[in-house]
């Protein structure tokens, strides 16, 4: 393979992906080109590029993708219901192949060669990053420094830090005691003292979330309208994509909801533990959930729901570009066409419980399913042919069974 002549560089303006924007440059000679994405993570992104600028970067973008993510990713898998392993919502899974996308057209737009991030060999973004890099342009060079450097430890880090002139912060002298990923969907914390999964998390983790104990007395009520299965407006204000992520997200940090400890199993072959919060990602699958149950057929929810880990599963392991996940994508489009309505939740000490939920849609018929005089909408003679025909083979295999045991 030869020496990339420019990389574009997925660059944060922290420690590590400083040192190897200056990597890049010391080991190859090339030029880098920097790319700082605003995925909602509250950061103040123009440090980025002033410290790129300070480190000869030949082009510096930063931009503001905030409503192409929740627009185009975010809400897709949302209208999944997708969990992986049956409890991630998948926040850091999701940003990766819209960073990557931006990254591989970059490279086009400045005739750059290469692309190069900051993901370590032991974790799934390295493969997620890469996987959607090639996706999209299979010539594309992909430049993992953490699988090819001897910086192996953070004294080498500093020390080829301080030999290139790269500030550090006075934080970032000793060991962080967790790694931290966010965007507007959720934070990720994990390692150090996060490692050793018997051991319970700490409060001083959370960064969105009131702890549940400490949420208010008081429960609060908050309605979603949905379109098409993605939410549109909150409380009868039309917002955009992202505006609505971030006012769920701040009433569900309020109320104490979306934390979640888990060991998962990364797609690499080792178990993880991380400290999740999505607070605005809980709600909107509750609501969601809840505007489904009144517009959604049953059998074509539950193939839906049977599809979902799988869905999921390829999110995660960074096949989001990949024909499969396209397909199953059309087909759970196809499911939404009349999932349309608002759901009214109940936002109290760490749960968003659905209470109300309407629709024009909706497939839900009091007439049917009363206790009342149904006024001949239902014929309850009907169910004793239909359960005589479902029971026949069950009767089969008893007889035959009978006869074996006897």
């Amino acid at each position: 393979m030869s020496a990339p002549k420019k990389v574009v560089l997925a660059y944060s303006g922290g420690l590590d992906t400083s040192i190897i924007l200056k990597w890049l440059q010391t080991e190859y000679g090339c030029e880098v080109v920097t790319f700082t994405a605003d995925l909602g993570q509250g950061e103040e992104l123009e440090p980025a590029r002033k410290k790129a600028e300070m480190m000869g970067a030949s082009d510096i973008y930063i931009e503001d993708l905030r409503e192409e993510f929740v627009r185009d990713f975010v809400f897709p898998m949302f209208r999944a219901n997708a969990l992986y392993e049956g409890l991630y919502l998948l926040g850091t899974s999701i940003a990766r192949p819209l960073i990557s996308k931006r990254l591989v057209e970059i490279a086009e737009e400045t005739g750059a060669d290469a692309v190069s991030h900051g993901a370590t060999g032991k974790g799934n973004d390295q493969v997620r990053f890469e996987l959607c890099a090639y996706s999209l342009n299979p010539e594309i060079q992909v430049i993992a420094p953490w699988r090819e450097w001897d910086l192996g430890s953070r004294t080498k880090l500093i020390e080829f830090a301080e030999k290139h002139q790269i500030p550090i912060a006075k934080d970032k002298r000793g060991e962080a005691p967790f790694s931290v990923d966010a965007n507007l969907l959720h934070t990720s914390s994990e390692g150090k003292m996060l490692e050793d999964p018997a051991e319970e998390a700490p409060d001083h983790i959370l960064q969105r979330i009131t702890r549940p104990e400490d949420a208010p007395d008081t429960p609060e009520m908050v309605e979603v309208t949905f379109e098409k299965g993605d939410a549109v407006a909150i409380n009868g204000e039309a917002m955009s994509p992202a505006s609505i992520l971030t006012e769920l997200n701040r009433l569900g940090g309020k109320h104490g909801i979306g934390i979640l400890d888990l060991v998962e199993n990364r797609f690499v072959g080792m178990k993880s533990r991380g400290i999740y919060e999505t607070p605005g990602g809980a709600i909107l699958l509750e609501a969601h959930r809840g505007i489904e149950q009144i517009t959604l057929d049953g059998g074509a929810g539950h193939l839906k729901d049977s599809i979902m880990p799988r869905y999921a599963e390829l999110i995660y392991n960074g096949f989001w570009f990949s024909p499969e996940r396209e397909m199953l994508q059309a087909l759970i489009d196809k499911s939404q066409e009349h999932v349309t309505g608002t759901v009214r939740l109940k936002l109290y000490k760490g749960a968003a419980r659905t209470v109300a939920r309407w629709s024009d849609h909706s497939l839900y018929s009091e007439a049917h399913v009363t206790f009342e005089e149904d006024m001949g909408a239902y014929d309850q003679t009907d169910a004793q042919g239909f359960i005589q025909l479902n029971a026949l083979r069950l009767k089969l295999l008893a007889a035959r069974n009978r006869k074996f045991t006897k």
